[in-house]
């Protein structure tokens, strides 16, 4: 019997620890941690998070762009960077949930932890408590099948997505899947992605349930957002208290 290709080309080990050598240092992580809130940063915003200096950083971006990591576009003189793609925001929050799990950091968590743990963007979409919380609702009502790795919206989540007037974007070129799940570094489980996770994130945005941070990927759950994610989803919150 003839064997057929795979539908994707297999990585060999060298391209993994490429990959990994470029994502290993400190400075280039803590660019892709700050690209992680799905907005696009100058390389001097990047700079700042970095901890590095502006020649260091710009030595960085251009690694991880040749490497396929990053994207660039530029507005008028600025050059703006973001995340190349979703499998590179999932493959950093995966990556995340395996440091979490590790050896205990010495200094007691602050403030900013905590407000990422309750809700923060994972790309281009919601995470932490808020985010998986969103995911058991749908699951529990039946709109959302979660399953190992991937998840399916049913008919009726498709009625009450619709009633929501919630604007599923289309998939684009990349067949970008309309629900799948990703694993919570914070909380271990999984949140919504795909185009499903996208259209939660600028819904909640754009009604302004959720606020951004300055300088965090942490969103602030504002007194709208309270009553409506209690009202439409059953999440109160006491649901998103630390425990």
């Amino acid at each position: 019997m003839a064997m057929t290709s795979p539908p994707f080309p297999l990585a060999s080990a060298n391209g993994i620890a490429t990959i990994a050598a470029l994502i290993g240092d400190p400075a280039r992580a803590n660019i892709l941690s700050a690209l992680m809130g799905g907005q696009a940063l100058t390389a001097g915003e990047l700079s700042w998070h970095a901890g590095v200096g502006a020649a260091t950083t710009s030595g960085h971006l251009a690694k991880m762009s040749e490497a396929g990591l990053l994207a660039m576009e530029r507005q008028g003189r600025h050059r703006y960077y973001r995340l190349a793609s979703p499998d590179i925001a999932q493959a950093m929050e995966s990556l995340m949930a395996v440091a979490a799990a590790g050896p205990r950091r010495h200094r007691p968590p602050g403030p900013k932890d905590e407000a990422l743990r309750t809700a923060r963007t994972c790309y281009d979409h919601l995470a932490g408590r808020l985010g998986t919380k969103l995911a058991d609702r749908l699951n529990e009502r039946g709109f959302v099948i979660l399953g190992d790795g991937g998840a399916l919206v049913t008919d009726d989540g498709r009625d009450f997505l619709g009633g929501l007037g919630l604007a599923i974007p289309d998939a684009g070129g990349r067949h970008r899947p309309l629900c799948r799940v990703c694993l919570d570094w914070s909380e271990r489980r999984h949140h919504l992605a795909g185009r499903l996770g996208a259209a939660l994130l600028t819904c909640s945005l754009e009604r302004g349930w959720i606020a951004r941070s300055p300088d965090s990927r942490a969103v602030t759950i504002t007194d709208a957002g309270n009553r409506e994610y209690a009202t439409i989803f059953g999440i109160t919150p006491e649901h998103l208290a630390a425990k």
